[in-house]
């Protein structure tokens, strides 16, 4: 890896870090500071579903925050069933996650676990008097809060980038 990526006096590059939480008909978008210590929401992005390539509307508009942000990674969260097997929505989220990686190339792109982040986004909007009808509009961009604050807090305490490496295919 490069020293932008993975430099740093606690071995990693300072450097936002982006969330995303990929769903069917949406995908949300969280960010970092520079110092990856806070998660916040960027917003919902349509998804396209019927993509195949780089350049689908959805995955340009996260290159574009990536960039914008000069992002020194991207975690893409990976929904595993609560036993840990995958399914469908997991090969579905490693299909985008591989497309985006190659779209925020050199930026890497990892897959990290996030197992009942949107169930726990929506008690958190729920506990925080979100009615149920608003929630739809921005549980995805708080299920990406949970992916990438789950990551900041992954990195900070082992001291390396959480997840699995998206692994891009030859070019």
């Amino acid at each position: 890896m490069s020293e932008f990526h993975e430099a740093g006096s606690a071995g990693l590059a300072r450097g936002a870090r982006l969330g995303v939480d990929v769903g069917k008909a949406r995908v949300g978008l969280a960010a970092s500071d520079p110092d990856g210590l806070v998660a916040t929401p960027v917003e919902t992005v349509a998804r396209v579903l019927d993509a195949t390539g780089v350049d689908s509307s959805d995955v340009r508009r996260i290159a574009d925050e990536a960039r914008e942000r000069f992002a020194a990674v991207v975690y893409v969260g990976l929904p595993r069933h609560l036993s840990g097997a995958e399914g469908a929505a997991t090969a579905d989220a490693r299909a985008f996650a591989t497309r985006l990686a190659l779209a925020v190339a050199p930026v890497p792109v990892r897959m990290v676990d996030e197992r009942m982040s949107t169930v726990t986004a929506t008690s958190q909007l729920r506990a925080a008097g979100r009615k149920a009808k608003s929630h739809r509009k921005v549980i995805d961009q708080a299920a990406a809060v949970i992916i990438l604050q789950s990551a900041l807090d992954l990195e900070r305490t082992a001291g390396t980038r959480a997840g699995e490496l998206v692994e891009t295919p030859p070019t």
